[in-house]
């Protein structure tokens, strides 16, 4: 009787947690005030609610987890798996060639890669993603061209056919690909048509593909629009990776790349 009791003082403080997560609040101390117990327990609790994957941790807080596919604005977005996101790009890194071309992406895995780029001169970088060309714009050594088009509000990214003649144009050693979910038998999902079909045309273009997905990313979602993850292609992720993702990809001829924090 005990033990029931404890399992469900357990349940609703982690749905106490929840509803104040989303109301904004995501200071450890702050919740630990609003449900009554200490910061560990807190911390412990938000550790059990990310395993289960009800929340995602960030630098401070917590942001819980949407049951159905929203895309996130980019300043939330580079919140999220920021250990995670640096140690890919620092893996990615590794596999720029020297005073080659690159195309880089938009979304925040690729601008914590851009952020690496900058010593990497010679190169050329063909992006569309606005943080990176900024950022990049001011390295020297290094080559920026932006594609043109129709900017996204949330990712800042640049879609449309303008976009499409520009890559239609350009060769890449190596096109470095964002995504906002990854799936072994849909691919990678996006929340507009235009961007699968950007990141098809840069992919086509390309000597080498390499997808760059945090484990949050690997998680179902059920994206708008969707586009192949095809054979030959590398996956780069982090360690948290669930397994059977990474075997269904290798299965599939991707072949999967662990970046270790």
């Amino acid at each position: 009787m005990e033990e029931a009791g404890t399992r469900r003082a357990t349940r609703e403080r982690h749905e106490a947690l929840l509803a104040l997560l989303r109301a904004g609040v995501d200071s450890v101390e702050t919740l630990a005030d609003q449900v009554g117990v200490s910061t560990s327990t807190v911390r412990r609790d938000l550790a059990r609610l990310e395993r289960d994957g009800s929340i995602a941790r960030t630098y401070g807080g917590a942001l819980v987890r949407d049951e159905v596919f929203h895309e996130r604005p980019f300043g939330e977005s580079a919140q999220l798996n920021a250990e995670a996101k640096a140690a890919i790009a620092a893996r990615a890194a590794d596999l720029v060639p020297a005073e080659g071309t690159v195309f880089l992406d938009a979304g925040t895995t690729c601008l914590a890669l851009a952020r690496l780029l900058v010593t990497a001169g010679p190169l050329t970088v063909v992006t569309r993603g606005l943080e990176s060309a900024l950022l990049l714009a001011r390295a020297d050594g290094v080559r920026v061209i932006v594609v043109g088009g129709q900017v996204q509000p949330l990712s800042h990214g640049v879609v449309g056919p303008l976009a499409s003649v520009a890559l239609d144009r350009l060769a890449f050693d190596v096109a470095f690909l964002g995504a906002d979910t990854v799936d072994p038998e849909r691919g990678l999902g996006e929340p507009t048509v235009e961007e699968t079909h950007v990141k098809e045309v840069a992919a086509g273009h390309a000597r080498r593909v390499v997808l760059l997905a945090d484990s949050s990313k690997l998680a179902a979602a059920n994206a708008p629009a969707w586009t192949r993850v095809e054979p030959g292609w590398t996956l780069l992720t982090d360690a948290a990776a669930p397994a059977p993702a990474v075997a269904a990809f290798e299965q599939r001829g991707v072949t999967v790349v662990i970046a270790r924090h």
